[in-house]
């Protein structure tokens, strides 16, 4: 039986990996988990319950019952409040605990497949045939996350943005559960003096490094 190739993409926000992941998936034909929009949408469907950020046990329960139907509404789950929202509640033990079948049951496909997010390498594929952890300077990722949000109406000052990334990598690598971690295997790709198509080009040929190494 042929191994399937496991594509691992982790990193903070704003890093490129997303973007990276995506375009990886279309050029292997792979099936692609952005992992992310997972704790998006738990943290929203929180708020439509009326819930607390602070209340895990409520948190816990939204992602048990987490449809993929829930992942639809991109533009809602891609907005500053749900990715705040989201790093909020991906240090609860038991949102991550709800959500992790899903997400290795996904990585598990006879097919192949490609996750991003930022414990894909360490915790979901461990056994991933190629690690990359995408990275890029925190003012870089804030102008980039700035250029987005501004770029469909949302009213954010950059140094608010700078903010909200800081913050928000302290908390993802603070957490107790799941960690943001480069994983030892993982290679890194430092993206912040290049352009998404040099990324994606650097991510590719790490790629296929790795499907030479597992002979691929």
């Amino acid at each position: 039986m042929k191994t399937p190739l496991i594509i691992a993409v982790d990193g903070p926000a704003a890093s490129g990996k997303g973007t990276i992941a995506a375009r990886l998936a279309t050029t292997y034909g792979l099936p692609h988990l952005d992992t992310g929009l997972l704790y998006r949408a738990v943290g929203m469907g929180l708020l439509d319950r009326g819930g607390a950020l602070e209340d895990a046990a409520l948190a816990g329960t939204v992602a048990a019952a987490l449809d993929v139907s829930d992942l639809s509404d991109t533009e809602r789950l891609t907005s500053r409040g749900a990715g705040e929202a989201a790093s909020r509640v991906a240090g609860y033990p038991g949102v991550r605990a709800a959500l992790l079948e899903f997400q290795r049951t996904f990585a598990a496909q006879t097919s192949g497949s490609v996750l991003d997010g930022r414990d894909i390498g360490t915790v979901i594929a461990p056994h991933a045939t190629a690690k990359l952890f995408v990275t890029a300077t925190p003012e870089v990722r804030a102008r980039r996350r700035w250029l987005q949000l501004t770029g469909r109406g949302e009213a954010i000052a950059y140094e608010e943005m700078l903010a909200d990334i800081i913050r928000r990598d302290e908390r993802d690598a603070g957490r107790g559960a799941a960690p943001m971690i480069q994983a030892d295997d993982a290679v890194l790709l430092d993206t912040t003096d290049m352009d998404i198509e040099t990324a994606f080009d650097a991510a590719r040929r790490i790629v296929e490094a790795a499907r030479v190494r597992h002979g691929l």
